[in-house]
C-alpha cells in the first residue's frame, strides 16, 4: 500500500535527512516528492567542519617520551577539547545544514568507515574527506579514506612493512569497507597486506608511500598476479561485483529496510556497478522508487541516538547554553560521534534499545524542556573518553541541568491550527491520542512533549 503525500514526505525527510525541520512544516503537506528531493540533494559550495581550539606550540614536544607529565596532560586536554568541538560542529551541521542528504550520507559513511583515534587533526581530515565525497564516487571515497592518517593509524598500517606484513588494514578494507566476508581468501588477505606495505603518513598528516618499506615482489590477489601496490589492490577490489553488492546491501539496510528485498538489491547493485560507483545516482534511484514508499518500509527503523537528538533539535527551536552537554547525551545513549565502538561501526536496530537507554530516550524531551532532571550515569567504559579519564569529563552535577531554552511561543504559533502528531510521528495507529492529550494540560507545548515521549517517536 502506498503512503499519502504527507506521510511520504516525512518518510523521505527522515531517511534522506534528519527529520522535519521547523521551517518545513508550513508547506510539507503540499510539496511533491521531486521538489523535496531536489531540496535534500542540493549541494552548496563545500565547507569543512573544523575546530577553533588553538593547537599547542609543538605537538612533538608535548607527545615525546621524554616530555614531562604535565605537558602530556596538557596535550591530552587540548586533544579532548578539539575532538569535542569537532563532534559538536558535526552535530550542528547535521541539525542545521540545508544539505541534509550530504550530511545523512556522511553520517552513514562515518559509521561504515569507522575509525577511532585520539589525534583531532586526523579526525577532522577523515570527517571532511567523508563529507566531501559523501554523494560523489565510491572509488574516490575509498581511495581517500584508505590513504587517510586516521584510518592507517587506527588499522596499524604504519607497522606494515616488507618481510613483516601487518594484515589488519588489508583485512578490514576487504571485510568491512568493500566486499564483505566470503568473497576473498586468507591468501588474498596476506597478499593484499604485502601490497599495502609502506603506506603511511607523516606527522603533519600527509599520506606517504615509504618505498623502502614496500614489498616489491610479485603478488597474487583475487586471481590476478603482478607487482601490486595498494592502489592496484583497491582497483582490483572495485572490479569485483561483490563490492557493489556489499555496499548496496548495506545502504539498503540503512536507508530502506533491515530486511533486504533481494531482487531490488540486485537491480540497484548492478546499476551502481555499471555507473562506476556513482553514489548520488544510487540514492536518487532509491528515493525515486515507488517501493521505497511502501508501508512496510515506513516507520520500521529505530532512530539511532544521533538521529533521535537531531530530530528533536530540528523541530524545536532551541538555544543551548552548554552544548558540551550534548556529548554527555551521546555517551549516555550509546552513540558518540567520531567515536565508534570498533572498526565495524555502530550496531543498529534493536541494539539501540536496552534497559539503560530506553527510559532515557523516552525522557529526553522532558529533560530538555526542563520538566525533569537528568538522573543517569554513562555505562562504564574505560575508553569512553579515549583513554583520558578526568574529573572534567565525568558526569557531574553541572550536567543535571542541560540549560536548554526552547521557543515554545513559536511552536504554539506554528501548530495553532494543526495536529502536532501529523508532523511529529510517522504513524499513530497504535497510539491512543486521547490518552496523549489528556496526560497533562491541553497546551500545544505539553502535547508536543508527550508525543516525543512515546515509543512511536523512537521510530522512523
Amino acid at each position: 500500500m502506498m503512503a499519502d503525500s504527507l506521510l511520504k514526505n516525512k518518510h523521505l525527510l527522515w531517511r534522506a535527512g534528519f527529520g522535519v525541520g521547523i521551517h518545513q512544516i508550513d508547506d510539507l503537506k503540499n510539496k511533491n516528492i521531486k521538489t523535496l528531493m531536489n531540496e535534500l540533494f542540493k549541494e552548496d559550495r563545500f565547507s569543512e567542519i573544523t575546530y577553533d581550539t588553538p593547537d599547542p606550540v609543538s605537538v612533538t614536544d608535548y607527545m615525546s617520551s621524554t616530555a614531562p607529565a604535565d605537558k602530556k596532560k596538557e596535550m591530552q586536554r587540548i586533544n579532548r577539547e578539539q575532538n569535542n568541538e569537532l563532534n559538536l560542529n558535526f552535530l550542528n551541521s547535521i541539525v542545521n545544514s540545508k544539505e541534509q542528504m550530504r550530511e545523512k550520507m556522511a553520517f552513514f559513511w562515518h559509521g561504515h568507515f569507522a575509525s577511532r583515534v585520539i589525534n583531532p587533526r586526523f579526525n577532522k581530515q577523515l570527517l571532511n574527506t567523508i563529507r566531501k565525497n559523501a554523494l560523489g564516487n565510491f572509488k574516490d571515497l575509498l581511495f581517500e579514506v584508505s590513504q587517510s592518517p586516521a584510518m592507517l593509524n587506527f588499522l596499524n598500517n604504519q607497522q606494515n612493512k616488507k618481510d613483516h606484513p601487518n594484515e589488519n588494514f588489508a583485512r578490514e578494507v576487504m571485510e568491512l569497507f568493500t566486499m564483505g566476508r566470503g568473497n576473498y581468501t586468507e591468501k588474498d588477505v596476506r597478499e593484499g597486506a604485502r601490497a599495502f606495505t609502506g603506506w603511511s603518513y607523516d606527522k603533519e598528516g600527509n599520506f606517504k608511500e615509504r618505498k623502502n618499506l614496500h614489498d616489491e615482489d610479485s603478488k597474487t590477489f583475487l586471481g590476478k598476479t603482478g607487482n601490486f601496490d595498494g592502489n592496484d589492490v583497491l582497483n582490483i577490489i572495485l572490479e569485483q561485483k561483490a563490492t557493489a553488492q556489499f555496499i548496496t546491501t548495506k545502504i539498503y539496510k540503512f536507508f530502506v529496510n533491515e530486511k533486504p528485498d533481494q531482487d531490488i538489491v540486485n537491480t540497484l547493485s548492478a546499476n551502481f556497478y555499471n555507473s562506476g560507483y556513482d553514489i548520488k545516482k544510487l540514492m536518487t534511484e532509491i528515493f525515486s522508487s515507488t517501493w521505497f514508499y511502501d508501508q512496510k518500509n515506513i516507520g520500521n527503523r529505530i532512530k539511532s541516538p544521533v538521529e533521535l537528538m537531531a530530530g528533536i533539535m530540528r523541530i524545536l527551536p532551541m538555544h543551548i547554553q552548554n552544548p558540551e552537554n550534548l556529548i554527555v547525551y551521546q555517551k549516555l545513549l550509546g552513540q558518540m560521534l567520531l567515536y565508534p565502538p570498533n572498526v565495524a561501526g555502530w550496531p543498529s536496530g534493536k541494539s539501540w534499545i536496552d534497559s539503560s537507554t530506553l527510559m532515557l530516550r523516552l525522557q529526553v524531551p522532558q529533560i530538555w524542556s526542563g520538566l525533569r532532571p537528568l538522573e543517569y550515569s554513562p555505562r562504564q567504559d574505560d575508553d569512553i573518553d579515549m583513554g583520558m579519564k578526568s574529573r572534567e569529563t565525568a558526569l557531574n552535577k553541572s550536567f543535571k541541568n542541560p540549560n536548554i531554552t526552547i521557543d515554545w511561543g513559536r511552536i504554539e504559533q506554528l501548530f495553532a491550527n494543526k495536529n502536532c502528531e501529523d508532523y511529529l510521528l510517522l504513524s499513530t495507529q497504535s497510539l491512543d491520542m486521547n490518552s496523549v492529550k489528556n496526560f497533562s494540560d491541553k497546551s500545544i507545548k505539553m502535547n508536543v512533549i508527550n508525543l516525543m515521549s512515546t515509543p512511536e517517536y523512537q521510530l522512523m
